[in-house]
């Protein structure tokens, strides 16, 4: 841990304390240290803990703590103790030193001071993305603050809040969900359809922190992997499927009622895989409230790579089903708000396809994976 602090010259009057101050039986305290206690607002710490070297000095009876607010003021005595630590609550004042009292109640020399000084806080992280996951949000970010100054780093501090996507508003109850030293973190244990922001700051060794680098929101949906959907026309069973069926039409998402794979003759299925004379497989949109449209003009690496749902494209009409290609469905659910489903084609064969899916719960939010707001 690097420690700073300012030796200043002290007269034998600077102290606020009754008894006599004088070099005594002990010598002053060395290595005085400072660590703030941060309190989620920048340049507003909760709290101070000074730390000093442990002496077993027989003779040593107490140790002293003195402060002042300002760099002219006069110190007073902040508190005592028979620990070679102190924690002072509440906003730090700006210098602190420590004596050392013997059993005689002569106090001895002060020792350096330590100036708390706000101009240690690190860099915020310059930049923030998001990954949407099923009831969790992966955040990265750049590693700016370590890297440009890996001695005086100490952590992240991870926040969120809830966000509001009709106003574009996050709320003012920010949580502290995690610290970590790695540049990325998950929130896990969130609730799905449920909008979130985020942020994340720096701490520096003396506890400092930065101020918050990009605030981005995102929202957790539920999603699964490797899916079998076989094509009409060679299985009846299991060659359709619908992202989310209201079997209870009371609005709640249940996990019973998502991802499910159903016959093709279902009439309210959201697509079917049907199978060309040339054995090549499509995706058809069933209800006339399910549109599909594929997502970007290449191929997809993996479900969470899928981004926001794009704002227009989709049609009533079959479409390709290509391995590692991307399609977005667009459906008006009986609640009369649009829902947004991702599918990734992991495998195409010639009787069935597996693939991958996510649905948004959250009604009208195009949050599929990573946030780009």
């Amino acid at each position: 841990m690097r420690r700073w602090w300012i030796v200043l010259p002290f007269a034998l009057a600077a102290a606020c304390h009754t008894d006599t101050t004088g070099p005594g039986t002990i010598a002053p305290p060395t290595d005085l240290t400072y660590e703030v206690e941060p309190s989620g607002t920048p340049g507003e710490p909760s709290g101070l803990l000074l730390r000093w070297t442990f002496t077993d000095d027989p003779n040593l009876a107490v140790w002293h703590v003195y402060s002042r607010a300002t760099s002219s003021g006069q110190y007073q005595l902040r508190g005592s103790t028979t620990s070679n630590s102190f924690h002072d609550r509440g906003q730090p004042h700006l210098q602190y030193y420590v004596t050392a009292e013997d059993v005689g109640g002569v106090e001895s020399a002060p020792s350096a001071a330590v100036t708390v000084d706000e101009r240690l806080a690190l860099p915020a992280p310059a930049t923030l993305t998001t990954i949407t996951l099923d009831r969790a949000i992966a955040l990265a970010w750049s590693d700016n603050a370590f890297n440009g100054a890996p001695a005086a780093f100490k952590a992240y501090y991870v926040y969120s809040t809830t966000y509001d996507l009709d106003t574009d508003k996050c709320g003012t109850n920010w949580t502290r969900e995690g610290t970590t030293v790695s540049p990325e973190f998950i929130v896990s244990s969130l609730t799905n359809g449920l909008p979130r922001c985020f942020g994340v700051s720096a701490v520096s060794v003396e506890g400092f922190e930065s101020i918050w680098g990009p605030v981005r929101s995102d929202t957790p949906r539920p999603d699964a992997y490797n899916v079998v959907v076989y094509a009409r026309q060679a299985s009846a069973t299991g060659s359709a499927f619908r992202f989310w069926q209201d079997a209870n039409a009371d609005g709640t998402v249940q996990d019973a009622e998502l991802g499910i794979v159903t016959s093709g003759a279902a009439t309210d299925a959201d697509f079917a895989v049907d199978r060309d004379a040339g054995n090549n497989l499509f995706l058809t949109p069933i209800r006339a409230a399910a549109l599909v449209a594929r997502y970007g003009t290449g191929t997809t690496s993996d479900l969470t790579a899928i981004d926001i749902a794009p704002v227009g494209g989709y049609a009533h009409t079959a479409i390709q089903a290509q391995p590692g290609v991307a399609y977005i469905f667009r459906m008006a659910e009986a609640d009369g708000f649009l829902r947004y489903g991702a599918v990734r084609v992991t495998h195409v064969g010639q009787d069935f396809l597996i693939l991958d899916w996510s649905y948004q719960t959250d009604a009208g939010n195009p949050d599929l994976s990573r946030a780009a707001h």
